[in-house]
């Protein structure tokens, strides 16, 4: 991935649709932190500790099959609770296995027509396209098909903004897909807090730009950062990148606010810490601790001003 190490014009090299702030939105876990997976009452009470900062909300699957032997009713559970707190919600399809894939696409078609309302989209896949699971007509073919069986539901799809820059998912851009989920981490990059903002903002403007380019419009696409955050307390340091608390509240303070107030729809990753999930190895090699990103504890106290 390229490190920019100055921050870059402001985006001025890579225009967006919209002068207007960006909408701010977290992606949500499925399970408590005993592991649990949550009820329609567990959305509720996380949507009400969001509803002040937020209208809309990400998941990665319909159905989550984190722990196999206790797959959680994502699409079941969530939609009920977002259309009493009137929030939209992004689901999710896992796509890397026909197994997988059939699960979401049938409890969508399954639990989407009583509460369409509230669904604002589908993606297809989350960094499949990084970890090298599909190439881009592959996953183009997937999008088409959940799009015949969802024909008033938008889809697309998210992915690191290094497979839109290098060209990997050309075949999205030109295949017709509507909505691109771009993800971005000056964390993942290795970057010091003093470099992060640089770093994130430079990343998304490759992505971007490139985007609007081989599309040949600034708007015929809509555009989100899909992903992006940084590990507080208790996480894991990534090269001379340091989690922590202050960190944290620094990058989404500068950086997050900073792709805001640009007009760039930004999914903070993510709501409420996870701190049900084993620790983890990255590609690296290196511990990729996930339990300790959350904007809000596991019991959902913030843990700074969420306000830009």
């Amino acid at each position: 991935m390229r490190v920019s190490t100055i921050l870059p014009l402001a985006f001025a090299a890579a225009p967006l649709a919209s002068a207007a702030a960006g909408t701010l939105g977290f992606a949500v876990g499925a399970r408590m932190p005993s592991g649990a997976c949550k009820t329609t009452a567990d959305y509720a009470a996380d949507f009400s500790a969001l509803k002040p900062y937020t209208s809309i909300v990400r998941t990665y699957s319909a159905v989550d099959g984190a722990v196999p032997e206790n797959p959680c009713q994502v699409a079941e559970q969530i939609l009920p609770a977002a259309a009493a707190a009137k929030i939209k919600v992004i689901l999710g399809v896992w796509p890397d296995t026909d197994d997988s894939y059939k699960t979401d696409k049938e409890a969508l078609q399954k639990y989407i027509p009583a509460n369409a309302d509230s669904v604002y989209a589908v993606t297809v896949g989350s960094e499949t396209l990084y970890r090298g699971n599909f190439t881009g007509p592959e996953l183009l073919s997937r999008i088409n098909d959940l799009k015949k069986a969802l024909p008033d539901i938008k889809i697309g799809t998210a992915d690191s903004w290094n497979k839109y820059q290098d060209g990997t998912a050309d075949a999205l851009i030109t295949g017709g897909v509507k909505l691109l989920l771009v993800n971005a981490f000056a964390y993942w990059q290795g970057q010091k807090i003093t470099n992060a903002t640089a770093t994130y903002l430079d990343d998304l403007q490759q992505a971007i730009g490139h985007i609007q380019e081989l599309s040949g419009s600034i708007d015929g696409i809509e555009i989100w950062n899909g992903e992006t955050g940084w590990p507080a307390d208790g996480g894991d340091d990534y090269g001379a990148a340091k989690a922590g608390t202050d960190n944290a509240k620094s990058f989404y303070k500068n950086g997050v606010c900073a792709a805001l107030d640009w007009g760039l729809n930004v999914f903070y990753f993510e709501a409420f810490d996870e701190t049900w999930k084993p620790q983890s190895v990255g590609d690296s090699g290196s511990s990729a601790d996930e339990r300790h990103w959350g904007a809000f504890t596991d019991q959902r106290a913030a843990k700074w001003s969420i306000g830009c």
